[in-house]
């Protein structure tokens, strides 16, 4: 299933997410979805409408947990919900800019790997790490935040990385 903005709002609030939780997912909605008009725009094929839902419901997981593992118990909800597999793997790529199989163990999760792959993934998990609550940061403040919260510096790396990418095909 691909469900329409109010549909994904309804699954967000019968999760149980809280109203702050809803307010961080249509602000990193929205500015995905401003990210990937712009990539559009600039020749690259992307799914807007992908990239607006799987940023509204990537939080989903927040329902159960405030940890890392929010995103496997969204891509679990998801699974149950009976989302469209393109909106689990989303939900459950977003953290971090992306942890790889290697070091999944080491954050505590379940072997498998949780990089983005997809251009839409990528989207999503950059537009995540730009939104603070419910507003919007520069590269620099996000990466100054992980920093002061003693985030893996692998985790630092990888969120510039992805900045730059999606940067790139921003022009």
């Amino acid at each position: 299933m691909k469900p329409d903005k109010s549909e994904a709002l309804e699954l967000l609030r019968i999760s149980g997410c809280s109203e702050r939780v809803l307010k961080h997912c249509l602000t990193v909605a929205d500015h995905a979805k401003e990210i990937a008009q712009n990539i559009q725009c600039n020749g690259y094929q992307v799914d807007v409408e992908l990239v607006f839902i799987g940023a509204l419901l990537h939080d989903i997981g927040r329902s159960v947990t405030y940890d890392i593992q929010h995103a496997v118990e969204g891509a679990r909800l998801g699974k149950e919900y009976g989302l469209h597999p393109a909106i689990i793997r989303i939900i459950e790529t977003h953290i971090g800019a992306g942890i790889p199989e290697t070091e999944a163990l080491t954050f505590g999760l379940p072997p498998g790997n949780y990089m983005p792959t997809t251009l839409e993934e990528k989207i999503v998990a950059h537009a995540d790490n730009m939104v603070d609550d419910d507003h919007v940061v520069s590269i620099t403040e996000e990466v100054d935040a992980l920093r002061k919260k003693g985030m893996h510096e692998s985790i630092i790396e990888r969120t510039i990385k992805l900045g730059s990418y999606i940067d790139e095909m921003m022009g």
